[in-house]
């Protein structure tokens, strides 16, 4: 059984959706970028499931919080689970390059991979995706728009 809740933060609406194994999705629903989300008619809305996520993505997008304390439960190929553990490992206001992000999961020519694999990261913010950007520095890539991307960087960096 899957729940699901949708919520406002001052950034967007965010929809949540898992179940006692942990979070397997959060989309930022900023109406940019090129990731659509459906809630399956067989989820069941259930605020109070999501309670503490809630919380926790509350005070992270007020500054207060730069850690998440959340049961995750991603679904992806083994590739892409180690690289969202590795993104999991970039710190709060820290920024790493694909190709660094490639190199710590032993792939240094795998950049576009973890381009990739960052793309289809159902859970940003918590597996933060948006910490990675271009080796030239510059925003790149963000699934659901740079707009998004940008603040939150700049939130985490003030």
């Amino acid at each position: 059984m899957i729940y699901t809740t949708t919520f406002d933060t001052p950034y967007c609406s965010i929809i949540l959706a898992g179940n006692e194994e942990g979070l397997c999705h959060l989309h930022l629903d900023t109406g940019e970028g090129k990731r659509q989300f459906v809630i399956d008619e067989e989820w069941i809305e259930d605020r109070t499931f999501f309670t503490d996520v809630i919380q926790q993505i509350n005070e992270y997008m007020t500054g207060k919080r730069q850690q998440f304390k959340v049961k995750l439960n991603p679904h992806g190929t083994v590739f892409q689970k180690r690289v969202w553990h590795e993104l999991t490992m970039i710190g709060y206001g820290e920024l790493e390059s694909y190709k660094e992000v490639a190199r710590a999961i032993g792939n240094p020519n795998g950049a576009r991979a973890v381009g990739m694999a960052n793309s289809k990261n159902p859970i940003p913010l918590i597996i933060p995706c948006h910490r990675v950007v271009g080796a030239n520095g510059k925003l790149t890539g963000f699934a659901h728009g740079l707009a998004i991307k940008e603040k939150l960087i700049v939130l985490e960096q003030a």
